[in-house]
C-alpha cells in the first residue's frame, strides 16, 4: 500500500528536461484523483536550502526503513505530481514526514511582499 511518508523510486524532471529515476518522497495524496505530491531526493548535499530542506543519514532512526543507499537531501524545492501508476519504495519516520509537511506549509504560507 502506498502511504504519505513512503519513499519510492520513480522517474522525475530534471532541469534539463529529461526524466530521471530517482528516489522521492510522498508528501501529500492530492485531490481529485488521488495522485500524489513528492519532492525529490539526491546524494547533492550541497544543494541543501538552509532551514528548508532535510539531510538523511544513516545515523537516523528511520534511515535503514528508507531504502537509501547514502546520506541524502530531502529537497522541499524539487516537487512533482505523480500518479499513482508510477510508485513503489520504502518510508521515513512519522517525525521526519510530519515536519517537512510544517516546513513547506510554513514556507508556502509566507507572504511575498
Amino acid at each position: 500500500m502506498i502511504w504519505e511518508g513512503n519513499l519510492i523510486l520513480t522517474p522525475l524532471p530534471q532541469a534539463d528536461g529529461r526524466l530521471k529515476n530517482r528516489p522521492a518522497l510522498i508528501l501529500r495524496r492530492m485531490p481529485p484523483f488521488g495522485d500524489f505530491l513528492v519532492c525529490g531526493i539526491s546524494t547533492q548535499l550541497h544543494q541543501k536550502a538552509q532551514n528548508f530542506d532535510e539531510i538523511i543519514s544513516p545515523s537516523d532512526d528511520d534511515f535503514q526503513s528508507s531504502g537509501l543507499l547514502a546520506e541524502s537531501l530531502i529537497r522541499l524545492g524539487f516537487l512533482a505530481v505523480l500518479p499513482l501508476n508510477r510508485i513503489a519504495g520504502g518510508a521515513v519516520s512519522p517525525e521526519r514526514h510530519k515536519r517537512l509537511l510544517k516546513t513547506l506549509g510554513n514556507y508556502l504560507a509566507q507572504s511575498n511582499s
